[in-house]
């Protein structure tokens, strides 16, 4: 008996059903059988041009998505069963990871929650808001009573993985061409669930214009559906506020967004507002604001002064947004007449301005290159450009400027020397005579710069043309290996000059010395002769939020009281209430999301687990050991993109499960003689130019003048020395 079905159900829709049929074959695996309920001769086609690694049930034109996935099921053996639209998609190794997940689940969980991608017919693999509410859950199995708020949850059929026990006995209920309805009902007739907070289904919406129209039955159809799901939900208190919420917020969102004829709009509304007022909880309080008035005019059915107040409400925020603009217009006027003027001043030789991570701080190449400034060049003034929220954190005596004010634009304006780990606003201006240095914050192994035109995900929001005149300016870009270098030049075309002299951030693991590694490890609170791990992962443009993609209390329950993991999270994530909270206190697991600056992490730690970091190639500076755990890298390498296979070429063990990691930092494979050989390889790849003599050769090369030829050379890696591990520091 497989572990997992597969049914996919449906018309081949735009020939989409080809490539996901081609994504499955492409990782056929044991324990995951694919049904192919084909509707159609142009599904069936495609399903039997991948056979045998499919079973093809052949259904006519027309055949229902209700009547689909029912003879799927009929046809399907496995113990869990996933339903997947035929216009949608599974992410490349998603089957896996919720064969895993099913299989260590006890009997009495009916069903596992997904998080999916969103994609339209003009973009993929964007991130759904189902991330946090997955993470909230944890990885216990829960009763609905008691995490309603699960049912907020998008609500697709394919996030919802049903033991086939589970179907059978509720078939009927959940047979229906609602799909929103059968997801809800799913979760409103299991008796327990459980949680899988990654990236397992692909929602792909097609475009409007090439689907017919909802008719008014599926209009009305809507309060149909929770009439009948609160009706479930009758005895169940809490399930029942919050499907009543999740029904008004939908009844109002399809009223004002529906594109309703005018009376098919009246009737909507009317039996809306029936619904509204005759399953209200006892005592329910509105919100208050514009929201509480909408629901108290829903409920009272009065349609013509909601219309009223829609009209009103558009009027209200249309002034607003002039009056902000207004104001916006203002300011840059006013910001671009100080900045002008500013712009006719002398450039001054011995100013230099320095910003890492878009105004966070003192904080990496940029802040190597500013300390060594001090001690080779000490004319030269360094003022850093911090946020207001970030300035109390800065080092005390720290000149600096916050975005936006007047001094800000000055010192923009007369600098000779721009720092920067990102970039400059599209603003500024390159002035003859001044340098704008490009330090980057990492090697590349995903897709940056121009490469991610081809990945909508990890492109939103990017405007490349600006992005070309901001790299316009560059007149040096750091690189730490001739892989970075080579990248660089294909992702950011244009003339500046590539110094090739290491990473300066990275000379620290050269030049610490054993009672700085002590120093660390006692700040952190690691007690001598612990083992440290540092975790830290990347950032995932398809997720929403951060979800540690590993159950971190189970993992550190089995590597024991002498292992300290030190977890940090993704500098994108610093938002919100961090998914570590419930650990921090348990001293085997140390939250260091907020802890800077990162080397120094690196250098209490002896080993590191990454996935798809960039801080493995600099750890990798220290020779100790790495671990990469890639339980997602089909799906990121294929949202995302990447320069090289990074499963063919680690720098260590890889895991591509929680057990397999476990197993791994458990035995001696996390350090044993291959890991060894692969960290080898890839350090004389990838920390080619870092010796500890970064900084110096930066600051001789740009602000000093200095030639190439006189810069000190870089030392073969068989030469250098990196800072001792903790054992040695400890020893010493």
């Amino acid at each position: 008996m497989p572990e997992l079905s597969v049914i996919v159900h449906g018309p081949n829709t735009q020939d989409h059903l080809t490539g996901l049929l081609d994504s499955l074959a492409a990782h056929p695996l044991p324990d995951v059988e694919v049904v192919v309920a084909a509707v159609g001769d142009w599904a069936r086609e495609a399903a039997e041009r991948h056979t045998p690694h499919v079973q093809v049930l052949p259904l006519p034109d027309g055949t229902s998505d209700a009547a689909a996935r029912t003879a799927g099921a009929g046809r399907a053996t496995g113990r869990w069963l996933q339903f997947v639209r035929a216009k949608d998609g599974l992410p490349p190794g998603s089957p896996r990871t919720v064969a895993e997940r099913a299989a260590g689940l006890p009997g009495t969980i009916d069903v596992l929650l997904l998080d999916h991608l969103r994609s339209t017919w003009r973009s993929s693999g964007l991130p759904s808001a189902d991330g946090p509410l997955l993470t909230r859950a944890g990885r216990t199995d829960l009763a609905l009573d008691d995490s309603a708020y699960l049912l907020r949850l998008t609500p697709l059929l394919g996030t919802r993985v049903l033991r086939a026990g589970f179907w059978r006995a509720h078939e009927e209920r959940l047979s229906t061409d609602d799909e929103p309805g059968a997801a809800l009902a799913a979760l409103l007739l299991a008796d327990r669930v459980a949680c899988l907070p990654h990236i397992a289904y692909e929602d792909r919406r097609l475009r409007p214009a090439c689907l017919p129209p909802a008719t008014t039955a599926q209009h009305f159809g809507i309060v149909d559906r929770y009439e009948e799901l609160l009706d479930l939900a009758r005895e169940r208190p809490a399930v029942y506020t919050v499907l009543y919420e999740i029904m008004v917020r939908d009844c109002l969102r399809t009223f004002a967004r529906g594109g309703l004829p005018g009376d098919v709009a009246e009737e909507f509304f009317h039996r809306a507002s029936l619904a509204a007022l005759r399953r209200r909880p006892e005592g329910h309080r509105r919100p208050a604001g514009f929201e509480g008035i909408r629901r108290s005019l829903l409920e009272e059915g009065a349609y013509t002064k909601y219309r009223a107040f829609q009209t009103a409400n558009r009027a209200r925020r249309a002034v607003r947004s002039a009056v902000r603009a207004g104001r916006r217009e203002a300011g840059t006027r006013v910001r671009d007449l100080r900045y002008r003027r500013a712009l006719h001043r002398p450039v001054d030789p011995h100013l230099a301005v320095f910003s890492a991570y878009w105004n966070r701080g003192v904080a990496c190449n940029p802040a190597a290159i500013a300390a060594e400034l001090a001690r080779l060049a000490p004319d030269v003034h360094p003022v850093w450009v911090v946020t207001e929220r970030n300035a109390a954190l800065l080092p005390p005596g720290t000149d600096h400027v916050v975005p936006g004010t007047p001094r800000y634009w000055e010192v923009l304006a007369t600098a000779k020397y721009l720092v920067n780990n990102v970039n400059f606003p599209n603003a500024v201006v390159k002035r003859p005579g001044a340098v704008h240095v490009q330090t980057h914050h990492g090697t590349p192994l995903k897709r940056m710069g121009l490469d991610q035109m081809p990945f909508p995900a990890a492109a939103q929001g990017l405007d490349f043309d600006a992005l070309l005149e901001r790299v316009d300016k560059w007149d040096y870009s750091i690189s730490g290996n001739s892989h970075t270098t080579r990248m660089w030049e294909r992702a950011y075309p244009a003339r500046f000059v590539s110094l090739d002299h290491g990473y300066p951030r990275n000379d620290v693991f050269y030049t610490a010395g054993a009672a700085e590694i002590r120093a660390v490890r006692a700040r952190l609170g690691i007690p001598p002769g612990r083992r440290a791990v540092l975790y830290a992962p990347t950032h995932r443009d398809y997720e929403a939020g951060w979800t540690p993609r590993l159950d971190l209390a189970a993992l550190a329950d089995h590597l024991g009281e002498d292992t300290v993991l030190l977890v940090r999270g993704h500098y994108f994530y610093d938002a919100g209430v961090s998914p570590l909270a419930g650990l921090r206190r348990s001293g085997r697991v140390v939250d260091v999301s907020s802890y800077d600056p990162v080397e120094e992490l690196c250098l209490a730690a002896d080993a590191l687990v990454t996935d798809y970091s960039s801080i493995m190639f600099d750890y990798a500076n220290l020779d100790r050991p790495i671990v990469i755990h890639a339980d997602d890298w089909e799906t990121y390498r294929t949202t995302r993109g990447v320069y090289f296979d990074l499963m063919a070429e680690a720098p260590g063990p890889v895991a591509r499960t929680q057990e397999e990691l476990t197993e791994i930092l458990a035995t001696d494979a996390w350090h044993d003689e291959g890991a060894a050989k692969a960290r080898a390889v890839f350090r004389r790849r990838f920390c080619e130019f870092d010796d500890g003599r970064a900084a110096e050769r930066v600051v001789r090369r740009v602000f000093l003048g200095e030639e190439e030829a006189s810069l000190p050379p870089v030392l073969p890696i068989g030469e250098r020395t990196p800072a001792p591990t903790p054992e040695e520091a400890t020893a010493s």
